[in-house]
Protein backbone atom coordinates (compact mmCIF):
# COMPACT_ATOMS: atom_id res chain seq x y z
CA UNK A 1 0.00 0.00 0.00
CA UNK A 2 1.39 3.39 -0.97
CA UNK A 3 2.01 5.79 1.89
CA UNK A 4 0.77 9.36 1.72
CA UNK A 5 3.60 11.84 1.34
CA UNK A 6 3.88 14.08 4.41
CA UNK A 7 3.01 17.76 4.12
CA UNK A 8 6.33 18.70 5.73
CA UNK A 9 9.44 16.64 6.34
CA UNK A 10 12.93 17.63 7.43
CA UNK A 11 16.11 15.61 7.91
CA UNK A 12 19.12 16.89 9.83
CA UNK A 13 18.19 20.56 9.49
CA UNK A 14 20.98 22.85 10.71
CA UNK A 15 21.15 26.62 11.16
CA UNK A 16 23.62 28.89 12.97
CA UNK A 17 23.90 32.63 13.42
CA UNK A 18 27.59 33.27 13.93
CA UNK A 19 28.77 30.95 16.71
CA UNK A 20 25.23 30.42 18.01
CA UNK A 21 23.69 27.14 16.84
CA UNK A 22 19.92 27.62 16.50
CA UNK A 23 18.94 24.31 14.87
CA UNK A 24 21.08 21.25 15.51
CA UNK A 25 19.91 18.40 13.28
CA UNK A 26 16.13 18.80 13.26
CA UNK A 27 14.04 15.87 11.99
CA UNK A 28 10.29 16.45 11.50
CA UNK A 29 7.46 14.61 9.79
CA UNK A 30 4.08 16.35 9.53
CA UNK A 31 1.16 14.34 8.06
CA UNK A 32 -1.20 16.09 5.66
CA UNK A 33 -4.45 17.50 7.01
CA UNK A 34 -3.25 17.77 10.62
CA UNK A 35 -2.19 20.41 13.13
CA UNK A 36 1.45 20.04 14.13
CA UNK A 37 2.62 22.25 16.99
CA UNK A 38 6.23 23.17 17.70
CA UNK A 39 6.88 24.23 21.29
CA UNK A 40 10.00 25.64 22.88
CA UNK A 41 11.39 28.39 25.05
CA UNK A 42 12.46 31.72 23.56
CA UNK A 43 15.50 31.06 21.40
CA UNK A 44 14.78 27.35 21.01
CA UNK A 45 14.57 27.72 17.22
CA UNK A 46 10.81 27.78 16.54
CA UNK A 47 10.67 30.93 14.43
CA UNK A 48 13.90 30.01 12.66
CA UNK A 49 12.30 26.70 11.68
CA UNK A 50 9.27 28.51 10.26
CA UNK A 51 11.48 30.96 8.35
CA UNK A 52 13.47 28.13 6.78
CA UNK A 53 10.43 26.04 5.85
CA UNK A 54 8.69 29.09 4.35
CA UNK A 55 11.82 29.95 2.27
CA UNK A 56 12.48 33.24 4.08
CA UNK A 57 15.98 32.11 5.07
CA UNK A 58 18.12 29.15 4.02
CA UNK A 59 19.36 26.30 6.15
CA UNK A 60 23.07 25.63 6.60
CA UNK A 61 22.61 21.89 6.28
CA UNK A 62 20.10 19.07 6.03
CA UNK A 63 17.12 18.73 3.72
CA UNK A 64 13.42 19.54 3.76
CA UNK A 65 10.30 18.99 1.67
CA UNK A 66 7.17 21.14 1.97
CA UNK A 67 3.97 20.37 0.07
CA UNK A 68 5.82 17.66 -1.84
CA UNK A 69 8.54 20.05 -3.07
CA UNK A 70 12.25 20.13 -2.24
CA UNK A 71 13.01 23.28 -0.30
CA UNK A 72 16.47 23.75 -1.82
CA UNK A 73 15.71 23.03 -5.48
CA UNK A 74 12.04 24.06 -5.78
CA UNK A 75 11.61 27.16 -3.59
CA UNK A 76 9.08 28.76 -5.97
CA UNK A 77 6.88 25.65 -5.86
CA UNK A 78 7.08 25.65 -2.06
CA UNK A 79 6.01 29.32 -1.95
CA UNK A 80 3.06 28.57 -4.22
CA UNK A 81 1.91 25.78 -1.88
CA UNK A 82 2.11 27.60 1.47
CA UNK A 83 0.69 30.50 3.42
CA UNK A 84 2.33 32.24 6.38
CA UNK A 85 0.77 34.17 9.24
CA UNK A 86 3.62 35.55 11.31
CA UNK A 87 3.92 36.89 14.84
CA UNK A 88 3.23 40.41 13.61
CA UNK A 89 0.24 41.35 11.52
CA UNK A 90 0.76 41.94 7.79
CA UNK A 91 -2.39 44.07 7.60
CA UNK A 92 -2.04 47.53 6.01
CA UNK A 93 -3.81 49.96 8.35
CA UNK A 94 -4.35 52.52 5.58
CA UNK A 95 -6.44 50.09 3.53
CA UNK A 96 -9.88 48.66 4.24
CA UNK A 97 -10.27 44.96 4.97
CA UNK A 98 -11.50 44.37 1.44
CA UNK A 99 -8.61 46.34 -0.07
CA UNK A 100 -6.09 44.29 1.94
CA UNK A 101 -7.57 41.11 0.47
CA UNK A 102 -7.66 42.54 -3.05
CA UNK A 103 -4.00 43.53 -2.70
CA UNK A 104 -3.12 39.94 -1.84
CA UNK A 105 -5.20 38.74 -4.78
CA UNK A 106 -3.22 41.04 -7.10
CA UNK A 107 0.07 39.76 -5.67
CA UNK A 108 -1.05 36.21 -6.42
CA UNK A 109 -2.14 37.20 -9.96
CA UNK A 110 -5.72 36.02 -9.46
CA UNK A 111 -7.22 38.49 -11.92
CA UNK A 112 -9.72 41.25 -11.13
CA UNK A 113 -12.92 39.18 -11.18
CA UNK A 114 -11.48 36.14 -9.37
CA UNK A 115 -9.81 38.41 -6.84
CA UNK A 116 -13.07 40.15 -5.95
CA UNK A 117 -14.89 36.84 -5.65
CA UNK A 118 -12.17 35.44 -3.38
CA UNK A 119 -12.15 38.59 -1.23
CA UNK A 120 -15.93 38.48 -0.82
CA UNK A 121 -15.81 34.80 0.07
CA UNK A 122 -13.14 35.34 2.75
CA UNK A 123 -14.86 38.38 4.25
CA UNK A 124 -17.96 36.24 4.67
CA UNK A 125 -16.03 33.22 6.00
CA UNK A 126 -14.26 35.31 8.65
CA UNK A 127 -17.31 37.36 9.62
CA UNK A 128 -15.82 40.61 8.28
CA UNK A 129 -18.43 41.61 5.69
CA UNK A 130 -19.67 44.61 7.67
CA UNK A 131 -16.13 45.69 8.52
CA UNK A 132 -14.81 45.08 5.00
CA UNK A 133 -15.34 48.67 3.85
CA UNK A 134 -13.74 50.18 6.97
CA UNK A 135 -10.02 51.00 7.40
CA UNK A 136 -8.10 48.22 9.13
CA UNK A 137 -6.87 50.83 11.63
CA UNK A 138 -10.35 50.74 13.19
CA UNK A 139 -10.31 46.95 13.75
CA UNK A 140 -10.01 45.27 17.12
CA UNK A 141 -7.11 42.88 17.75
CA UNK A 142 -9.28 39.86 17.03
CA UNK A 143 -10.60 41.35 13.79
CA UNK A 144 -7.08 42.21 12.62
CA UNK A 145 -5.92 38.66 13.32
CA UNK A 146 -8.89 37.22 11.40
CA UNK A 147 -8.12 39.52 8.48
CA UNK A 148 -4.46 38.54 8.65
CA UNK A 149 -5.40 34.86 8.38
CA UNK A 150 -7.87 35.60 5.60
CA UNK A 151 -5.07 37.31 3.65
CA UNK A 152 -2.96 34.17 4.07
CA UNK A 153 -5.77 32.12 2.53
CA UNK A 154 -6.31 34.20 -0.62
CA UNK A 155 -4.33 31.76 -2.77
CA UNK A 156 -5.88 28.67 -1.08
CA UNK A 157 -2.62 27.22 0.31
CA UNK A 158 -2.56 23.58 1.41
CA UNK A 159 0.11 24.18 4.08
CA UNK A 160 -0.14 27.12 6.47
CA UNK A 161 2.48 28.26 8.98
CA UNK A 162 0.94 29.99 11.99
CA UNK A 163 3.67 31.61 14.10
CA UNK A 164 2.18 32.80 17.41
CA UNK A 165 -1.20 33.39 15.71
CA UNK A 166 -3.15 34.43 18.83
CA UNK A 167 -0.51 36.46 20.67
CA UNK A 168 -2.17 39.36 22.45
CA UNK A 169 -5.75 38.26 21.79
CA UNK A 170 -8.41 38.06 24.49
CA UNK A 171 -9.78 34.59 25.36
CA UNK A 172 -12.91 34.97 23.21
CA UNK A 173 -10.93 36.04 20.13
CA UNK A 174 -8.42 33.26 20.73
CA UNK A 175 -11.16 30.62 20.78
CA UNK A 176 -12.64 32.12 17.62
CA UNK A 177 -9.27 31.65 15.91
CA UNK A 178 -9.08 28.08 17.18
CA UNK A 179 -12.41 27.29 15.55
CA UNK A 180 -11.20 28.74 12.25
CA UNK A 181 -8.09 26.56 12.43
CA UNK A 182 -10.22 23.46 13.05
CA UNK A 183 -12.38 24.29 10.03
CA UNK A 184 -9.32 24.70 7.81
CA UNK A 185 -7.94 21.32 8.88
CA UNK A 186 -11.33 19.71 8.31
CA UNK A 187 -11.01 20.97 4.74
CA UNK A 188 -7.67 19.20 4.29
CA UNK A 189 -5.27 22.04 5.10
CA UNK A 190 -2.11 21.27 7.10
CA UNK A 191 -1.29 23.67 9.93
CA UNK A 192 2.23 24.10 11.33
CA UNK A 193 1.70 25.97 14.59
CA UNK A 194 4.17 27.63 16.94
CA UNK A 195 2.74 29.10 20.10
CA UNK A 196 3.58 30.23 23.63
CA UNK A 197 0.09 29.29 24.79
CA UNK A 198 0.34 25.65 25.85
CA UNK A 199 -3.45 25.44 26.14
CA UNK A 200 -3.57 26.31 22.45
CA UNK A 201 -1.34 23.38 21.48
CA UNK A 202 -3.34 21.10 23.78
CA UNK A 203 -6.62 22.18 22.14
CA UNK A 204 -5.54 22.10 18.50
CA UNK A 205 -2.52 19.91 17.82
CA UNK A 206 -2.72 16.34 16.56
CA UNK A 207 0.98 16.03 17.37
CA UNK A 208 3.34 18.20 19.37
CA UNK A 209 7.12 18.47 19.13
CA UNK A 210 9.22 20.09 21.87
CA UNK A 211 12.34 21.95 20.78
CA UNK A 212 15.15 22.69 23.24
CA UNK A 213 18.25 24.59 22.12
CA UNK A 214 17.77 23.53 18.52
CA UNK A 215 17.19 19.85 19.25
CA UNK A 216 13.97 17.86 19.25
CA UNK A 217 13.64 16.48 22.77
CA UNK A 218 10.14 14.96 22.58
CA UNK A 219 7.33 14.35 20.11
CA UNK A 220 3.88 12.81 20.38
CA UNK A 221 0.25 13.55 21.07
CA UNK A 222 -0.53 15.81 24.02
CA UNK A 223 -1.59 12.80 26.09
CA UNK A 224 1.56 10.85 25.21
CA UNK A 225 3.77 13.75 26.28
CA UNK A 226 1.87 14.21 29.54
CA UNK A 227 2.32 10.55 30.44
CA UNK A 228 6.10 10.93 30.17
CA UNK A 229 6.17 13.32 33.11
CA UNK A 230 6.00 12.03 36.73
CA UNK A 231 3.09 13.16 38.87
CA UNK A 232 0.15 11.40 37.26
CA UNK A 233 -2.17 9.62 39.67
CA UNK A 234 -5.61 8.14 40.19
CA UNK A 235 -7.69 9.45 43.08
CA UNK A 236 -10.02 6.91 44.67
CA UNK A 237 -12.70 7.81 47.21
CA UNK A 238 -14.44 5.20 49.35
CA UNK A 239 -17.77 5.17 51.15
CA UNK A 240 -16.34 4.06 54.50
CA UNK A 241 -13.00 3.41 56.30
CA UNK A 242 -13.28 -0.37 55.80
CA UNK A 243 -13.15 0.04 52.02
CA UNK A 244 -10.23 2.43 52.35
CA UNK A 245 -8.27 0.01 54.55
CA UNK A 246 -8.99 -2.93 52.26
CA UNK A 247 -7.77 -0.99 49.23
CA UNK A 248 -4.55 -0.02 51.02
CA UNK A 249 -3.83 -3.69 51.76
CA UNK A 250 -4.29 -4.54 48.08
CA UNK A 251 -2.51 -1.56 46.51
CA UNK A 252 0.42 -1.19 48.90
CA UNK A 253 2.41 2.06 48.68
CA UNK A 254 -0.22 4.76 48.15
CA UNK A 255 -0.99 8.15 49.70
CA UNK A 256 -4.05 8.08 51.92
CA UNK A 257 -6.29 10.75 53.41
CA UNK A 258 -8.28 9.25 56.27
CA UNK A 259 -10.53 12.30 56.68
CA UNK A 260 -11.52 12.44 53.01
CA UNK A 261 -11.52 8.62 52.68
CA UNK A 262 -9.34 8.88 49.57
CA UNK A 263 -6.26 7.21 48.15
CA UNK A 264 -3.83 8.69 45.64
CA UNK A 265 -2.37 5.94 43.45
CA UNK A 266 0.56 6.78 41.13
CA UNK A 267 -0.20 6.10 37.46
CA UNK A 268 0.56 7.25 33.94
CA UNK A 269 -3.07 7.96 33.05
CA UNK A 270 -3.21 5.26 30.39
CA UNK A 271 -6.28 3.08 29.91
CA UNK A 272 -4.20 -0.05 30.47
CA UNK A 273 -2.90 1.04 33.89
CA UNK A 274 -6.37 2.21 34.96
CA UNK A 275 -7.92 -1.13 33.95
CA UNK A 276 -5.21 -3.00 35.86
CA UNK A 277 -5.91 -0.94 38.99
CA UNK A 278 -9.66 -1.54 38.83
CA UNK A 279 -9.18 -5.26 38.16
CA UNK A 280 -7.08 -5.62 41.31
CA UNK A 281 -9.81 -3.96 43.39
CA UNK A 282 -12.58 -5.91 41.70
CA UNK A 283 -10.87 -9.25 42.43
CA UNK A 284 -11.20 -8.45 46.16
CA UNK A 285 -14.74 -7.09 45.82
CA UNK A 286 -13.61 -3.63 46.93
CA UNK A 287 -16.08 -0.97 45.83
CA UNK A 288 -14.89 2.50 44.86
CA UNK A 289 -17.34 5.32 45.49
CA UNK A 290 -15.65 7.84 43.17
CA UNK A 291 -12.69 7.80 40.79
CA UNK A 292 -10.80 10.58 39.01
CA UNK A 293 -7.66 10.51 36.86
CA UNK A 294 -5.09 13.29 37.18
CA UNK A 295 -2.26 13.74 34.67
CA UNK A 296 0.38 16.47 34.32
CA UNK A 297 -0.56 19.24 31.90
CA UNK A 298 1.51 20.65 29.05
CA UNK A 299 2.93 23.29 31.39
CA UNK A 300 4.52 20.46 33.38
CA UNK A 301 5.78 18.84 30.17
CA UNK A 302 7.22 22.12 28.90
CA UNK A 303 9.02 22.92 32.15
CA UNK A 304 10.38 19.40 32.53
CA UNK A 305 11.75 19.24 28.98
CA UNK A 306 12.93 22.85 28.54
CA UNK A 307 13.74 23.74 32.13
CA UNK A 308 17.32 24.85 31.55
CA UNK A 309 17.51 28.53 32.57
CA UNK A 310 20.20 29.11 29.96
CA UNK A 311 17.42 28.92 27.36
CA UNK A 312 16.14 32.28 28.48
CA UNK A 313 19.50 33.94 27.85
CA UNK A 314 19.92 33.18 24.18
CA UNK A 315 18.85 35.48 21.36
CA UNK A 316 15.25 34.99 20.23
CA UNK A 317 15.17 34.07 16.56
Amino acid sequence: MATTQPAISTTGLHKSFGDHVVLDGLDLNVPRGTVFSLLGANGAGKTTTVKILSTLISADGGSAHVGGHDLATEPDAVRAAIGVTGQFSAVDNLLTGEENLLLMADLHHLGRRDGRQRAAQLLDQFDLVEAGKKPASTYSGGMRRRLDLAMTLVASPRVIFLDEPTAGLDPRSRRSMWQMVRELVAGGVTIFLTTQYLEEADELADRIAVLDRGRLVAEGTADELKRRIPGGHVRLRFADPRGLDAAVRVLGQVSRDNDALTLRVPGDGSLRSLKSLLDRLDERDIEVDELSVHTPDLDDVFLALTGNPDNEKVITR
